[in-house]
């Protein structure tokens, strides 16, 4: 991939932006995600998953399922991977500034 297109990935997916994905796989060190996106997937390391306390393999989402997930960078070294967190503290922080008007009060 040449750097403008990493470039172009990058100002598609922001840090701190909210995305839904698809698990697509499993590793000992993460969860890859399908973003809809061709070009690269979501990554979603092992210690993005908890606040607190450990991960253990039998806490992974099942592959097939859908996630949120917040962009928290990127893998510059091969230019394919968004580094996403699934980290409770991370999904708060990012969703409650949207203000969704069905649970404005």
């Amino acid at each position: 991939m040449d750097s403008t297109s990493w470039e172009n990935i990058k100002s598609t997916y922001k840090l701190g932006q909210f995305v839904l994905g698809k698990v697509e796989f499993q590793t000992p060190f993460g969860v890859f995600v399908n973003i809809d996106d061709s070009l690269v997937k979501g990554l979603i390391k092992i210690p993005d998953f908890l606040d607190e306390g450990g991960m253990s393999p039998e806490m992974y989402p099942e592959i097939g399922t859908n996630i949120g997930a917040v962009v928290v960078g990127y893998n510059e070294s091969n230019c394919r991977e968004v580094y996403l967190s699934a980290k409770p503290s991370v999904l708060h922080k990012a969703l409650v500034p949207l203000k969704i008007p069905a649970l404005a009060g």
